[in-house]
């Protein structure tokens, strides 16, 4: 679809960008197609940004700013301003002139900006700041009423009706007012009320069925000394049965001598559970349960409650119980049982019965009810002086945002930091400026290492390890010789602080050019030393061996020194064999060293010179050249993705534009430099001779050879 907006682009990164320079722009963004936005995600965290505007922007909460919620951010901050070219100004405050009024939104927003001013004591202030919002807190806490239906009981004046607030949030929970305080609102208020009624209800059925209610008010302590032998008294009773069922029961459910002669070895009490396991009494056939005597200690203090308020009460002063008494018993309380199933599930019971109905009876739902609507119909003044801080920060930030979003011309251009360069790196006579924060650097490096960048992984540490956070800084100028995990280095953020910082990660890709130039001579000059090393290592360490031998054995008796081995005969043929072959090996060399100096002696003066700088192309040629193709290829892209961004487009870093973002250590302009070093090392001389004198003689023997064509 064509676009009504004219559009200006600039190149960089190797694609083409958006250029926003007025509101316009800024307005016309929706019409722009979203395969040339930048970026489409960004988190709202861990980028160099205000986090609250962030925040506001992020309308589902979940962390990211997405492109249709910047769309969405512009035009309600345009729809409220008179001029769009506002927002380019990225200005922290606002004319009140420059608040379209136009709208009912409009209206209620530069109402609530003057009644800011009005309670900052600045009633006749033309314009409004983020600054006069720095107490917006506290603005809206000192408010009677906020808008989010919140009552707490502090702000009510009635006695009566902030203990009822205040029971209503022991018992039904509470939430937070926008004030800081705790309260509660409709929504608690109600399922307080619903349970109250539902639990007296409840309860007047009890007190009005003398079926339920058996005993009065002593029914529920008869009910709970009843239950808490139930299932030990059916168990004795049962045990009688079986015992009249069949005589040879009664001794076995009794428990056996074995079992008490287990309890003869322990330290008894009427407390002790294996004590309780036992039954109630002695079984015996059709035996009814004595209640005062003969019973098993660790319920004797039971079953006297169960005497004294069950069955004195109802059957009389009894000093046994029999089985049909027991029966008649448990269909008394069946009643009372179902009574008890019915009980609501709720947390009021705590307030007994008595505040409960005095609670029904006092009319302060309906008080509750009228000051939660009338906080609600403050909401929308609320929300607007909310919208009030919400525009100023738009007003400032938005244009920021596109320009780190929709397009990076805060980055390709360098005129300021983006938004996710979080600071500067100093490490290795370098300073690193592309640095972004990392969570996870596991997570991040792996999918990182497909930018084609040298990253250097830092865990950054300060005032004492108290604060910490994790970094990828690219090191795109340079060479990565001495970038090795341990190293440290000094992290400043965009703050200015400063952090220790340590490697603990490298990803290795090429870094220059000249690094790759040199790359296969310091290999080669890596691996010489190294077998020069371990060359030196072989020797050294049996002639190690056999000075700790010669000690040893001079220190003790000759009668002890066991007798030397017998030497092998010297194997003509083995030796042989190797000095041919070394010879061979030198034969070689020397030819090819021989081909080299022959083919440089056959050329004219001038030519020289060029034929060693081939050579040396030739050898750090392929290796220059696979650099500069992954030099031309590094993408910023994967190191953003992994850092949470939805990046839309292979942001290149070629060389000049790589170079730019690592700094080399540099003498300032000006600078007087001696070259005298007091303590460098004395040159030693005699290996140039050696050098010159082989050199002759190669020369000589070349001669005698014909390589120059003599006769």
């Amino acid at each position: 679809m064509a676009s009504s907006h004219t559009w200006n682009f600039f190149r960089a990164g190797g694609f083409d960008q958006v250029q926003l320079d007025t509101g316009a722009d800024l307005l016309a963004l929706k019409e722009l197609d979203q395969k040339l936005w930048v970026a489409l995600s960004c988190p709202t965290r861990g980028i160099e940004f205000d986090t609250m505007t962030l925040d506001l922007i992020d309308s589902d909460a979940d962390g990211h700013v997405r492109a249709n919620e910047v769309l969405a951010a512009i035009a309600w901050a345009g729809g409220l301003l008179r001029d769009a070219d506002l927002l380019v100004k990225g200005s922290g405050s606002l004319a009140l002139a420059d608040i379209d009024d136009r709208s009912a939104e409009g209206k209620q927003v530069l109402a609530s900006a003057r009644h800011i001013l009005k309670s900052l004591g600045r009633a006749d202030a033309t314009s409004i700041s983020l600054a006069d919002m720095a107490d917006i807190e506290k603005f809206v806490a000192s408010m009677e009423f906020n808008g989010d239906g919140v009552i707490c009981a502090g702000q009510v004046a009635d006695t009566g009706l902030r203990t009822t607030i205040a029971d209503i949030a022991k018992c039904a929970g509470s939430v937070a007012d926008l004030g800081g305080g705790e309260g509660i609102n409709q929504d608690i208020a109600a399922r307080f009320f619903a349970e109250v009624t539902a639990y007296s209800d409840w309860y007047a059925k009890g007190e009005g069925d003398a079926a339920i209610q058996l005993l009065g008010d002593k029914t529920q302590a008869a009910a709970d000394a009843f239950h808490s032998v139930k299932d030990k008294v059916s168990d004795y009773f049962t045990r009688c049965q079986l015992a009249a069922y069949d005589a040879r029961a009664a001794v076995p459910l009794s428990r056996s001598v074995e079992d008490y002669q287990q309890l003869a070895a322990q330290n008894l009490s009427a407390q002790n559970q294996e004590v309780a396991n036992f039954p109630l009494a002695i079984v015996e056939a059709d035996k009814p349960l004595p209640l005062v005597s003969g019973i098993n200690p660790a319920w004797q203090g039971q079953i006297e409650v169960l005497r004294e308020q069950v069955v004195v009460p109802l059957l009389g002063n009894k000093r046994s119980l029999g089985a049909p008494e027991w029966v008649d018993l448990c269909a008394r309380f069946a009643a009372f049982d179902t009574w008890q199933a019915g009980k609501p599930a709720t947390h009021i019971e705590q307030l007994g019965i008595a505040r409960i109905r005095e609670i029904l009876g006092s009319g302060h739902k309906e008080a509750i009810d009228a000051l939660a609507a009338q906080d609600k119909a403050v909401e929308a003044e609320v929300k607007a002086i909310r919208s009030v801080e919400k525009l100023l920060r738009y007003n400032r930030d938005l244009f920021g945002l596109v320009n780190n979003f929709v397009s990076f011309r805060n980055f390709y251009t360098g005129k300021d930091k983006a938004i996710f360069q979080v600071g500067t790196l100093y490490l290795d006579g370098r300073s690193c400026e592309l640095c972004v924060k990392v969570e996870e650097v596991a997570k991040h490096a792996g999918f990182a290492n497909m930018s084609g960048i040298c990253l250097a992984y830092c865990d950054c540490v300060r005032n004492g390890g108290a604060e910490k956070m994790s970094i990828a800084a690219a090191f795109t100028a340079g060479d990565s010789d001495f970038l090795l995990a341990g190293r440290n280095g000094i992290f400043y953020d965009r703050k200015g602080q400063d952090w220790n910082a340590s490697i603990v990660r490298i990803i290795d890709h090429p870094i220059s050019i000249r690094q790759a130039f040199w790359s296969p001579y310091k290999k080669l000059s890596k691996m010489i030393g190294e077998q020069m090393q371990k060359l030196a290592a072989s020797k050294a360490g049996p002639v190690d061996d056999k000075l700790l031998k010669a000690v040893v054995d001079n220190s003790k008796p000759a009668a002890e020194i066991p007798a030397a081995p017998p030497k092998p005969p010297f194997d003509v043929g083995k030796f042989a064999g190797i000095f041919a072959a070394i010879g061979l090996a030198i034969g070689a060399i020397g030819g090819i060293l021989a081909s080299i100096v022959s083919g440089l002696l056959g050329l004219k003066l001038w030519q020289m010179p060029l034929a060693v700088i081939g050579l040396m192309l030739l050898i750090s040629g392929p290796a220059m050249l696979m650099a500069w193709f992954k030099l031309k290829k590094r993408n910023l892209g994967p190191i953003l993705d992994a850092s949470g961004w939805a990046i839309n487009a292979r942001l290149l870093i070629n060389i000049p534009f790589g170079t730019s973002l690592t700094g080399l250590a540099d003498l300032p302009e000006g600078a007087q430099r001696s070259l005298v070093d007091p303590f460098a090392e004395k040159q030693v001389v005699w290996p140039y001779y050696l050098a010159i004198a082989a050199g002759i003689c190669a020369l000589v023997g070349l001669w005698y050879a014909g390589f120059f064509g003599h006769g």
